[in-house]
């Protein structure tokens, strides 16, 4: 192990890992010297991305499972607290899963409304109170949420997603006043618009909104929020950065 790497000796989990964001921050932190429990549904994507992470040397756990689901998280904090190299310690838990829906109230499918509060935010409450607890008993360590840009600028065009995503801004908010008092740090990462399979999964598309943000000019990638998360777990300390947002150059709104 290079201990000279910024999070030698560290444990991290990361969710929503199989793709995009997730999978970007599952790598960063490998890179700096993290052992990383990676968390998702789709099995055969995270082994994908755990031989990318073992190869050069990394350590990982993968643990499938559904981030909406109260029972799956606690498995995930079980198995990565019993992990050998974990020590009985998790250091860093990136809340990471998430799921969009395209249009505002009056237009946004209603029948996917319970299915993505149950994800963005019933499930993220729980792995904070869950992570917080632990890390409150271990008197140090980080949460780092990923909220939306769109979860401080509401928008029109995703008003039910982003009302998810002000909640969760909220609940990190809250949880960083409650312990913060106790050395553990909480951070949100408020990402403005990032190439990834996210739009097409939350049925955006060229009408609705490629030709929206056609004049946003060069995207962000997943990486650039990776570093991001990097950087925020790289201060000192006593240096809790609560919130960031990263958006494209080109981007003016939301």
């Amino acid at each position: 192990m290079n201990m000279n790497k910024p999070l030698s000796g560290k444990t991290a989990i990361v969710t929503g890992a199989s793709s995009g964001i997730g999978r970007a921050v599952a790598l960063t932190l490998s890179r700096d010297g993290a052992a990383v429990v990676v968390h998702a549904r789709r099995k055969e994507r995270l082994a994908e991305l755990a031989a990318e992470i073992s190869g050069p040397g990394g350590r990982v756990l993968v643990v499938a499972g559904d981030a909406g689901s109260p029972s799956d998280l606690d498995t995930l904090l079980e198995r990565a607290l019993s992990w050998e190299e974990g020590g009985r310690r998790i250091d860093i838990v990136v809340a990471n899963a998430g799921r969009g829906l395209a249009g505002g109230i009056l237009g946004s499918d209603e029948a996917q409304w319970q299915e993505l509060c149950q994800t963005n935010v019933l499930g993220t409450a729980h792995l904070l109170r869950k992570a917080g607890q632990h890390l409150v008993k271990q008197a140090g360590g980080d949460i780092v949420v990923v909220g939306s840009v769109v979860g401080r600028n509401i928008s029109p065009f995703s008003g039910f997603y982003g009302s998810s995503k002000f909640a969760v801004g909220a609940l990190a908010e809250a949880l960083r006043q409650e312990i913060c008092s106790k050395g553990v740090r909480v951070s949100t990462v408020m990402p403005g618009i990032v190439v990834s399979g996210f739009q097409q999964v939350a049925g955006y598309n060229a009408e609705n909104f490629g030709k929206s943000i056609a004049h946003f000019g060069r995207l962000l990638e997943p990486q650039a929020i990776a570093d991001g998360v990097a950087w925020l777990l790289s201060l000192p300390p006593h240096v809790n950065v609560s919130e960031i947002m990263i958006r494209p150059t080109g981007q003016n709104y939301p």
